[in-house]
């Protein structure tokens, strides 16, 4: 283990495995599943946190602002839906996607990407980890409180962490969604139950309202079907903000 993931995994205050850079991502996700059976009864929830460059940036300088991580668990309300329906109204006046406009982007695919495994921390060339992979076990009562460990958002379209939160919260409690994998600029879920019996548009509207490019740079057609039809069949979320 390199000095600077040990500084950072030390951070934490918590029980860590490290997953060196190069290796088969297989290991981490296997061990991401298990911990999170295990933290049902030990009373932790686990993280996966990519510790490339620019992460490990934006973390120290997160500490350096003395975050309050008790202050944004806190924060957290029951209105992570109305953020998510306030953000898509936006984005359908930002870009003029309404009446006919709206139901073009909407689509009518019938066919979509499914995800089943994390992707988020894999090199493009190899597909082997990009850096070291930190598995977290961290002291957490609720999913949706790792946001307080890792307030990732608050920078282009990504919402900010007080948002991210009680969308988390409530993504939870709708789909039993859990977020699971973090880097600089990646953020995906772990949800089992898929959609937990959900209409597959209604998610895909929230998951467009969370990170526009999830369709704008994550469909081939560039339809919101296209999304919906993908997350009928995934159990993995995957959201990147360029």
């Amino acid at each position: 283990m390199n000095e600077t993931t040990k500084r950072i995994a030390e951070r934490f205050q918590c029980r860590y495995t490290v997953f060196e850079k190069g290796t088969s991502p297989e290991a981490a996700e296997q061990a991401y599943k298990a911990a999170l059976e295990r933290g049902r009864t030990d009373g932790f929830y686990p993280a996966l946190f990519l510790l490339d460059d620019y992460a490990v940036e934006w973390l120290e300088d997160v500490v350096s602002q003395d975050y309050d991580r008790d202050q944004i668990i806190a924060s957290c309300g029951d209105n992570g839906r109305e953020i998510l329906e306030e953000r898509y109204q936006e984005y359908m006046e930002d870009f003029n996607l309404d009446g006919e406009n709206q139901e073009e982007f909407i689509g009518n695919e019938t066919e979509g990407e499914e995800l089943h495994h994390f992707i988020g921390y894999c090199s493009f060339s190899d597909r082997n980890l990009e850096a070291d992979v930190l598995l977290l076990e961290l002291p957490v009562s609720h999913p949706w409180e790792i946001i307080g460990y890792l307030p990732m958002g608050g920078w282009n379209e990504c919402p900010a962490p007080e948002e991210m939160i009680s969308i988390c919260k409530y993504w939870y409690e709708k789909y039993q969604a859990l977020p699971a994998v973090f880097t600089h600029d990646v953020m995906e879920f772990y949800a089992p139950a898929g959609l937990n019996g959900a209409d597959s548009l209604e998610a895909a509207r929230e998951h467009y309202a969370f990170c526009v490019d999830r369709v704008d740079q994550g469909t081939q057609t560039y339809k919101l079907s296209e999304l919906a039809a993908g997350l009928e069949g995934s159990n993995v979320w995957y959201f990147w903000w360029d």
